[in-house]
């Protein structure tokens, strides 16, 4: 199979995918419907490296993955977080109940190994899935290399319908009470962040027609190679993953001014690296075989349950102690299930579903949409990335 060819057919899986998401408003997940047509097709007559004949080998998704994460810090605003301290609290509660029920529960069902691998994805999104697939994949462990990935593709069927169930509930509660007016719109500083234009402390005096593509890269590049610098350097003391380290770097990049918020965006570069991401993903999904796909059926299934049931519990009582609704508390941690950018579409869709009027449209997302960002964030950025880290220290 020629180049072209292969970079002709996966990324036409991509789109498909993409489309049965926009018409199925996202209950269908988009990962889904491509892992089903990359499981066909490696099933079939697809190359066992296809993904590689098309110019994505595992080197280069490695060097997206430093790029991305690094990005992942530079989208932290510390007064957001701030503001959101109680939405903090109830999405760190969420996790800790997937922690609790998967150790508590699953260890007398399955082993420890697999344990291990499924909890990093069910916190998290792809770049945990991918540090713990790679991991699995590294200490010979196959059939697990391939059930990170699935847990990934597969954990959004339940957490897109239920989120979709509770934030209706939330959001007729809240429309009924800016009807009679005892809501009003809440100001936040999202908006204000993300639209406001950050500057380059470090490079002031540097005129904007220097600040290229090329030149964002570069500063992105350095801050992931100081990470990883550190990294190995920390090696014979302490063992934290390069990947968990970027993340910091990224925050403090940010920070003093060294990097923008969005760099890769700005740098136009994300669409293309979350594009090789992708198919690095589904790439890991070439030694699934229909006998190991039914052999992981029955974890994936438990494990997705544990840790729906483990956050509905801890999400519940946390939310009752900080005087936050049960909804609400339980779609924010749902939020991990996801991350961004479904935390956003799923909630838009929630309120155009409820109400025509703009002006009821704004009162309900500025209650709803600043946490449901917050706890994604929270949860598939920063924390699921740390616990892969130490995570596949164990494999």
């Amino acid at each position: 199979m020629s180049q072209m060819l292969a970079l002709v057919i996966v990324i036409l899986i991509l789109f498909v995918g993409d489309i049965v998401a926009v018409r199925t408003k996202a209950w269908v997940p988009s990962v889904f419907v491509s892992a089903i047509l990359f499981l066909c097709g490696y099933w079939t007559f697809f190359p066992q490296d296809i993904v590689s004949i098309a110019g994505v080998p595992p080197v280069v998704a490695t060097m997206m993955m430093y790029l991305l994460i690094t990005n992942m810090g530079t989208l932290l605003s510390i007064r957001e977080l701030v503001n959101q301290w109680k939405t903090i609290v109830i999405s760190l509660s969420g996790i800790l109940g997937i922690v609790a029920l998967i150790f508590g529960i699953g260890i007398f069902i399955f082993d420890l190994q697999t344990v291990l691998v499924a909890i990093p994805p069910l916190v998290g999104g792809m770049v945990s899935s991918i540090i713990m697939s790679e991991g699995a994949a590294d200490a010979g462990l196959t059939s697990l290399s391939v059930f990170a990935i699935v847990i990934y593709v597969m954990q959004g069927f339940a957490g897109y319908p239920l989120t979709s169930i509770v934030l209706k509930k939330e959001g007729k509660k809240l429309l009924g009470q800016y009807r009679n007016g005892q809501l009003t719109v809440k100001k936040s500083d999202t908006a204000a962040a993300s639209e406001g234009r950050t500057e380059l402390k470090l490079f002031k005096k540097l005129p904007e027609k220097y600040n290229t593509e090329y030149f964002k890269f570069f500063r992105l590049a350095v801050v992931a190679f100081l990470a990883y610098l550190v990294s190995t350097g920390l090696e014979p003391i302490i063992s934290i993953n390069a990947f968990v380290l970027c993340l910091l770097f990224g925050v403090v990049g940010k920070s003093i001014g060294f990097l923008e918020k969005q760099t890769l965006q700005k740098a136009n570069g994300f669409g293309f690296a979350i594009m090789a991401l992708m198919l690095f993903v589904f790439d890991g999904l070439k030694n699934a075989t229909p006998s190991m796909m039914m052999e992981i059926l029955y974890p994936l299934i438990v494990c997705i349950f544990l840790a729906v049931f483990g956050m509905y519990i801890f999400s519940f009582i946390a939310g009752k102690l900080l005087n936050v609704s049960k909804e609400m508390a339980f779609a924010v941690s749902l939020t991990a299930l996801y991350g961004f950018p479904a935390d956003y579409i799923i909630t838009n869709e929630v309120v155009n579903s409820l109400t025509k009027d703009e002006n009821e449209k704004e009162a309900l997302l500025s209650h709803m949409l600043p946490p449901m960002l917050v706890g994604g964030f929270i949860s598939v950025t920063i924390v699921s990335v740390i616990l892969a880290g130490i995570f596949v220290q164990f494999l």
